[in-house]
């Protein structure tokens, strides 16, 4: 990377959105290997993670009732198709792979992307793929150790042998991560659909007690309303994670829309259904007191077959990894080719044509932070941010229409969509200050850090010599151990 300014020659090399295209005759590049299925598989597979087989209870708990803890999984459902309709406009008019980062940069300039990358590589990335894999330990542990505990160090270490396949398969090859992914996304389904087929015979065979007064509004709390959504929200993100790969989708501007309606709406009915089953066995109270509501369900349903249920839930957790790590290796691709990170990070492997380095990248300190870090109060610090920079790039949206007017917009949504979005996102954010001000404020600073970071490595002109040197001398070593060239 040279010394100028990196903003320079950023635009002049990319220009032309979607320059990928001549790569298909085995030039050194990414190819266009995302299909419609392997679209669906990338959103389902990394939206469903364990949390529906873990954890739905947060909602129940802060929505008070059954009835209107179905109405929030819903409404969060819509909610969600309505973020992801607008990130689908943005897809299929700004044809760059890289996700929120690539929409800020293009409606909000270089220094508020670089802030929003920052925050993610050093932080927000890290940690969520820290907790997903600490799951997925727990998970695939858990049948061989029950009905004792699981020893910490034992967790871990499945943890890390589980990170480092993922990583291994995704610098191996884009075909077999996609096609595992598709294979983890039906067992995904599967698993699903052996809740929801018991559950809705009970249901058709007349146990609908638990829903008798399903609206009662004794509990109900308007204060627990808005974190009723937030947990709902939650279990509903990663509906943006085929942006991160637009570059590499098959004939974007149908597939995309397509590929993210679908996959919501699948994703929803599983989500709604599930809860459904659920309370068909079990009453609000069993539900909440249950360490995870899926095992418990199997136990009452099916006996001793509950042991597979946890090899599911780890699968499914392994899906989310999977899908994660793909697309989060291409935003730091692009991160790199617009100059804002080390250059080596957006070369491609010589044979296996996979970014390589970039998906390396997270390795190191998301293996650290399963071994030492303080993980869940970093998602505390982490998940407003997520909601805010969300906020932001569907902001950009309505800017870009404004600004942008001419932009060739092949699928284009009523403004009305975005608004709400928009809305919901910025309300999910004060909220956080609101209930928890120390951590948000927390999460605020680290990524304020990023401003002086964006001055030190990448605004001056004139860096130090011997720093210049030292990032020439780090690119080419990486690039020789790596086998990695730029892509052509």
């Amino acid at each position: 990377m040279e010394c100028e300014m990196p903003f320079k020659q950023s635009h002049s090399q990319n220009s032309e959105p979607g320059e990928i295209k001549h790569f298909e005759d085995r030039k050194v590049g990414l190819g266009k290997k995302v299909t419609l299925l392997r679209g669906i598989s990338i959103i389902i597979g990394t939206i469903i993670g364990a949390g529906i087989f873990i954890s739905p209870k947060g909602i129940l708990k802060h929505s008070g009732s059954i009835g209107m803890s179905l109405v929030v999984w819903i409404a969060c459902g819509l909610l969600s198709l309505f973020g992801a309709l607008s990130y689908a406009e943005l897809g299929t008019c700004i044809k760059k792979s890289g996700g929120h980062y690539t929409y800020i940069l293009e409606a909000f300039g270089p220094q508020m992307a670089f802030i929003r990358l920052w925050a993610d590589l050093i932080a927000i990335r890290p940690a969520a793929m820290a907790v997903i894999s600490l799951a997925f330990g727990q998970y695939i542990l858990e049948p061989l150790f029950m009905p004792c505990d699981i020893p910490p160090m034992a967790v871990k270490l499945a943890t890390a042998i589980g990170i480092t396949s993922v990583m291994y398969l995704n610098s191996m090859s884009v075909t077999w991560t996609a096609r595992i992914q598709i294979i983890l996304t039906f067992s995904k389904l599967l698993a699903i659909s052996i809740i929801i087929v018991p559950g809705m015979y009970q249901l058709f065979k007349g146990e609908t007690r638990n829903f008798e007064n399903a609206f009662e509004l004794s509990n109900m709390k308007l204060s627990g309303m808005p974190l009723a959504f937030y947990s709902g929200m939650y279990a509903y993100a990663g509906w943006f994670y085929l942006n991160f790969v637009t570059e590499e989708v098959d004939n974007p501007e149908r597939t995309m829309p397509l590929a993210i309606c679908i996959s919501m709406a699948i994703v929803t009915s599983c989500y709604v259904l599930t809860n459904v089953a659920y309370y068909t066995v079990m009453t609000a109270e069993e539900l909440l007191a249950s360490e995870a509501v899926a095992v418990t369900f199997a136990e009452k349903m099916m006996g001793n077959f509950s042991i597979a249920v946890p090899f599911f839930v780890a699968l499914s957790c392994y899906g989310s990894m999977n899908g994660g790590l793909f697309a989060l290796s291409r935003m730091f691709f692009v991160a790199s080719r617009e100059g804002q990170l080390p250059e080596v990070l957006s070369m491609i492997h010589v044979r296996r044509h996979t970014p390589l380095a970039a998906v390396l990248i997270l390795y190191p300190m998301t293996i650290l932070q399963v071994f030492v870090g303080d993980i869940y109060s970093l998602l505390n610090f982490m998940s407003f941010l997520r909601w805010l920079f969300i906020g932001v790039v569907v902001l950009g949206l309505i800017y870009l229409r404004y600004t942008k007017p001419d932009l060739p917009r092949p699928f284009k949504v009523p403004l009305f969509i975005p608004v709400v979005f928009c809305l919901t996102c910025f309300f999910m954010v004060f909220l956080s200050l609101y209930s928890d001000p120390v951590n948000t404020g927390i999460g605020f600073a680290i990524s304020l850090t990023g401003i002086p970071a964006y001055y030190i490595f990448i605004y001056f002109n004139h860096r130090p010599k011997w720093l210049q040197r030292a990032l020439d001398s780090f690119n080419r070593t990486l690039q020789i151990i790596l086998v990695v060239v730029p892509a052509e």
